[in-house]
């Protein structure tokens, strides 16, 4: 570390400055993301579907996904919050609920394929996930599970809104096919507490991310504002992703 010659005390203080500017950057992601939604699905409080963990528990103490659901729910918008459990290792469940619940925010755990029927059913207005990596063409990699949500969300004519800070968009990477996806351990998926479920001799595929397309993607909500980046999903009236993600705007 640069500050570490200069002692203790100056490597405290970087720590605090990088731990302020990533709770700033949360706050206004989430403060663009719920204007953004506020203004797409006006009138009432708002029915949210959120996939893995994108809290203060990911982040410095605010959130990226989770930004967005606690700037609505200080605003009074939120009716209620689905939180996929996200297999195998269900951060959904055991962090994303836990934040929810912690914060006086009305929220239900499900599995994550129940997550497109209560989105078909019409019991969802609008899906706002995390993202691990954004490609320059706008596609996104996140938990694996948020595809499957993204297909539901167009099917329904709902919007898919995607709440992390720019330095999540990596302008090296030309599209999400040059995303490389990590696959994790076996047991995860093939045991349950330590005992093998699956029959011997059966191998595991296990992705722990998945790539959803640019034109799955409603929006972007960063810490400069929201880019709204399908052109199928969105109004003509609306500014749409016509070049890559080559530089950071200003504003969006």
């Amino acid at each position: 570390m640069p500050r570490v010659p200069e002692g203790a005390a100056a490597v405290a203080a970087e720590a605090q400055a990088v731990l302020d500017e990533d709770v700033r950057a949360n706050r206004a992601i989430g403060a663009h993301g719920a204007d953004w939604l506020a203004a797409r699905c006006p009138g009432r409080p708002l029915r949210l579907l959120t996939h893995c963990n994108a809290g203060a528990l990911a982040t410095a103490g605010w959130g990226t996904a989770l930004g967005v659901v606690r700037e609505l729910h200080a605003r009074d918008r939120i009716e209620l919050v689905y939180a996929d459990e996200t297999r195998p290792l269900l951060q959904g469940s055991r962090l994303t609920a836990w934040e929810l619940h912690e914060s006086g925010i009305p929220c239900v755990v499900q599995a994550d394929a129940a997550a497109a029927g209560t989105i078909m059913r019409g019991l969802v207005d609008a899906a706002v996930i995390g993202a691990d990596r954004i490609a320059a063409n706008g596609d996104t990699a996140n938990k694996v599970g948020s595809l499957g949500v993204a297909l539901a969300c167009a099917a329904a004519g709902i919007p898919l809104l995607v709440a992390a800070p720019w330095s999540t968009v990596d302008r090296a990477t030309e599209s999400g096919a040059d995303i490389p996806i990590e696959e994790r351990a076996a047991d995860e998926i093939l045991a349950f507490g330590g005992t093998r479920t699956a029959p011997d001799g059966v191998a595991a595929f296990n992705p722990a991310f998945d790539v959803t397309p640019a034109r799955l993607v409603t929006a972007l909500a960063t810490e400069t504002g929201v880019l709204e980046v399908s052109a199928g999903a969105v109004p003509a009236s609306c500014p749409q992703l016509r070049e890559p993600l080559t530089e950071r705007p200003a504003r969006l």
